[in-house]
């Protein structure tokens, strides 16, 4: 039994380390995954396990972007700030502001109402839709900033605007940035890699949140059977994130988003004909 819950957590921890960098809605996958590959442990230590492994997603970003990432640098034997870095932070802290204030205050309500099945589908085929539109619009357009640090702080805060509507599962974290970012001039490269930095604070602010909730507040407790599973499924997350976010690179390059608007359609096409007809 034990072996079987394993497996089930390396599958688990695949779908959220390739759902969470690409524009499809990892919270959206995880509750698909819940209802088709149930881990037998605890509904708290689910809830544990979901944001926990987002930690080893987070993880890999900071080490694929560490030099970028990382304001000190060494000068003459002493250590300084990199100004360049330094600002690079200051526009993520102001973009995940709108999200960290709105996600704080609503978080139970927002999970009690659209924590479903239905919400997810139908935010898959809305914002596939958008993406497939913006995509279009965007064919033929001269985008305005090319690189992440030619981004200014007015601008990261509307970028920052648009990541508020992740908050309804289904949308995608990354997804809502980039189309944010997009619709303000910002290219697709730029664009995927400043949503790849946004999730480093407003990732770990989640999972500290909920973590908190969860064990100081809720009192839930975890066996080492559960610890175990969630340890296996953050490490699998880590390792499947380290090529998801090196394959995203390179394919928008050369590639729109479109393709990920003509997925999210067809499967949430898919999970309202499972939900509605079939289940």
């Amino acid at each position: 039994m034990l072996f079987l819950e394993i497996l089930k957590a390396i599958f688990i921890g695949i779908v959220q380390g390739i759902t969470e960098w690409l524009p499809v809605s990892s919270t959206g996958h995880m509750i698909i995954a819940n209802e088709f590959v149930n881990l037998n442990i605890s509904n708290g230590a689910w809830e544990l396990f979901e944001v926990i492994t987002q930690l080893g997603s987070i993880l890999a970003v900071v080490i694929l972007f560490f030099e970028k990432l990382n304001p000190l640098k060494k000068v003459g034997g002493r250590v300084a700030f990199k100004p360049e870095t330094v600002s690079l932070w200051v526009k993520v802290i102001i973009a995940v502001l709108p999200a960290a204030v709105i996600g704080v205050l609503l978080d139970d309500w927002l999970e009690s109402k659209f924590y479903n099945f239905v919400v997810v589908a139908i935010m898959l085929i809305a914002y596939g839709i958008a993406f497939i539109v913006v995509e279009r619009i965007n064919k033929k357009k001269r985008f305005r900033y090319t690189s992440v640090n030619q981004l200014d702080k007015k601008t990261s805060f509307k970028i920052g605007c648009f990541q508020v509507l992740s908050l309804i599962p289904g949308t995608s974290r990354s997804g809502s940035t980039i189309l944010g970012a997009s619709l303000v001039g910002v290219s697709r490269t730029a664009a995927a890699e400043f949503s790849f930095f946004l999730a480093i604070p407003v990732m770990a602010g989640a999972t500290l949140l909920k973590t908190v909730k969860a064990i100081l507040i809720d009192g839930i407790s975890l066996t080492a059977t559960e610890i175990l599973i969630i340890y296996v499924g953050t490490l699998t997350a880590f390792l499947v994130s380290l090529g998801v976010i090196k394959f995203l690179m390179s394919f928008v390059k050369k590639h729109t988003f479109e393709s990920f608007g003509w997925y999210r359609i067809i499967l949430g096409i898919i999970l309202l004909v499972y939900y509605f007809i079939i289940k």
